[in-house]
């Protein structure tokens, strides 16, 4: 007979149900962790002084045997379903857990994607402000828009250090330095050799300036991927998101802090990876920073910011990420501007209004929640354009940029004017 098939997608209702009739027995657990495991079958954690009374383990018993039976091959024998566990290790599960309902919380173990599961708020400390250059699809200018606006920030003065963490993609040290200038290091050697205590001889030999950079009244530092030598780029790669003492997400944090504190930067670029990929997590919700959301009016756009956006509406971390996001209007097109833009700005509304909004009226005089009309100036949702100009897309050099001046005011003179309004504000307190 063949076994029936209970969807992936479908668990989160079915244990919803089955909770909702669940004993009253079950508090004396005091915390319970349902775990799906990396194979998406679903065990039940509990502390291990639920073992010593008969009430709880008898309810227990009979939510593994629902389990079982309500999930088909998502769930586990009713026999081994109950792992009684030290309390310190359940504390663990619940850190990257959410709660659904009081003291029952649910938790995947993921091979990658687990940075997606948590906001980290930003350090009061630091002085440096953070912007994460992201994008859930490649080729729409990250690289080049960090390169111009750090030279923009460092012609008013600033210190900038920009950092490529597009490892799988480098390019944006590349196509700032030249050869000769690059560092002899770079961020996938500094993960290496940290796993065996070489970090900080690493950070010290792992920063170059680019040469239009040296006669401005700031400073850019900039970090590369690689060193002038990439070397066994591969094999160290492979290597690159292994934990050590502390998370990865939190060894990138570990390195970033080094280097602010060496080069005193008033402002730090992070050129993210694209996609959904947990180096791409780290830099959007780990490290403290303003996220720029690089998209093209694209059905594959909306609909894969649309799968990260309802992630975080459904594990309640939209509060915490929202008011860090703006959206940029990459690789804007140079006819029909404005009704192109128009049409981005009420796509881009839909997602947020849906899945990022609080379900208020965004037009009442008394705004209990956090939303935003559809043309209201200043909302997340709001486009920051970015033109398509025929000599950035033929290849002007991000080595000689006091010479693409014309070119880059065609293209970026929007996007400039709305940082340096977004960094005065910052700085004035107006915005987180």
């Amino acid at each position: 007979m063949t076994e029936r098939f209970i969807a992936f997608d479908d668990m989160g209702d079915r244990v919803s149900r089955i909770l909702s009739d669940a004993s009253e027995a079950l508090h004396d657990a005091a915390r319970i962790v349902l775990v799906r495991d990396l194979h998406g079958k679903v065990r039940l954690s509990v502390p291990e002084h639920a073992e010593t009374s008969e009430t709880c383990l008898t309810a227990l018993q009979s939510l593994a045997q629902q389990l079982q039976d309500e999930l088909g091959p998502h769930g586990c024998p009713a026999q081994d379903a109950v792992l009684f566990v030290d309390p310190e290790v359940l504390s663990d599960f619940q850190k990257h857990a959410r709660e659904i309902q009081p003291g029952v919380y649910w938790a995947d173990r993921l091979v990658t994607g687990g940075d997606w599961w948590t906001v980290a708020d930003p350090a009061p400390k630091r002085t440096a402000a953070r912007y994460t250059f992201y994008s859930v699809k490649g080729g729409v200018g990250r690289s080049t828009t960090a390169a111009i606006l750090a030279w923009h920030l460092s012609r008013a003065g600033e210190r900038v250090l920009v950092v490529d963490l597009d490892l799988e993609s480098p390019g944006l040290s590349s196509a700032m330095l030249d050869p000769s200038a690059q560092p002899e290091f770079g961020v996938t050697d500094w993960f290496v050799e940290d796993l065996v205590g070489q970090g900080d001889y690493v950070s010290e030999r792992m920063v170059a300036t680019p040469a239009w950079a040296q006669d401005l009244d700031g400073d850019v530092h900039v970090v590369p991927a690689h060193g002038r030598d990439s070397g066994e780029y591969l094999a160290k790669l492979g290597r690159v998101y292994l934990d050590s003492d502390v998370p990865w997400a939190g060894r990138l944090d570990r390195l970033l802090s080094r280097l602010e504190d060496t080069y005193q930067p008033s402002v730090v670029l992070l050129e993210s990876r694209s996609g959904l990929h947990d180096i791409a997590a780290a830099t959007v919700t780990d490290l403290g920073a303003q996220v720029l959301l690089f998209a093209v009016d694209s059905a594959s756009h909306w609909t894969d910011y649309g799968m990260l956006f309802r992630h975080w509406q459904r594990h309640g971390l939209a509060p915490s990420i929202r008011e860090r996001l703006a959206i940029v209007s990459a690789l804007t097109p140079e006819t029909d501007t404005e009704r192109y833009l128009q049409r981005f700005q009420e796509q881009a509304w839909n997602l947020f209004r849906e899945r990022l909004y609080d379900d208020v009226d965004p037009s009442g005089d008394s705004r209990d929640g956090y939303s935003f009309d559809v043309h209201e100036e200043g909302a997340p949702h709001e486009p920051i354009p970015v033109h398509w100009t025929r000599g950035l897309a033929a290849g002007a050099s991000l080595r000689d940029l006091e010479r693409e001046r014309t070119t880059i005011q065609q293209a970026y003179q929007p996007f400039l004017q709305w940082f340096d309004q977004l960094l005065a504000d910052n700085r004035n307190g107006d915005t987180p």
